[in-house]
């Protein structure tokens, strides 16, 4: 396989996977592209390597830079503006789990929190829906706790092991 065949093969199928990890094909792939290249690119050159709309690639670059997994790098004498991804592995990590948990599991919570505090009449399915979901947001809850230590101390040699079990 040469390089370009490859280049193009790991683009698509992180695009692929990008969609199952809760975001969009473009915004996985344009971060594929962007974590592969050994320099900043620019939009226009995004947008011809992809195939995609200046408002599409607009759009996916500012939502990874939202997550904090891809920059803006300014170039002397450019009046174009070029981009760069988050190349280490580990930081990169606990960016996409700390987003995550803010855009997913936070507000599961809030529900889960919302819904098992009803109070139960004397049914059995009544009591039964408030025992699920009070022991599911128990549970939740200590896995958000728990993703939150490992990526608040992610520089503690136990906090990287666990993270690397976890990849």
């Amino acid at each position: 396989m040469e390089f370009k065949e490859a280049k193009n093969k790991f683009v698509q199928s992180w695009g692929a996977l990008g969609s199952q990890w809760g975001i969009n094909k473009t915004m996985a792939q344009i971060h594929a592209l962007l974590m592969i290249s050994t320099e900043a690119v620019s939009m226009e050159d995004i947008m011809e390597e992809l195939q995609i709309s200046r408002g599409n690639a607009s759009m996916n670059l500012r939502a990874l830079m939202d997550w904090g997994i891809v920059y803006k790098e300014y170039k002397a004498g450019e009046r174009k503006e070029f981009f760069i991804a988050e190349k280490d592995l580990d930081e990169l990590a606990v960016k996409i789990s700390k987003e995550r948990s803010k855009r997913e599991i936070k507000p599961a919570l809030k529900v889960l929190k919302e819904v098992s505090m009803i109070k139960p009449n004397q049914t059995e399915e009544e009591k039964h829906f408030v025992e699920r979901t009070s022991k599911l947001y128990d549970f939740v809850l200590k896995a958000d706790n728990v993703l939150d230590k490992v990526t608040e101390y992610k520089d503690n040699w136990l906090a990287k092991l666990v993270v690397k079990i976890m990849k």
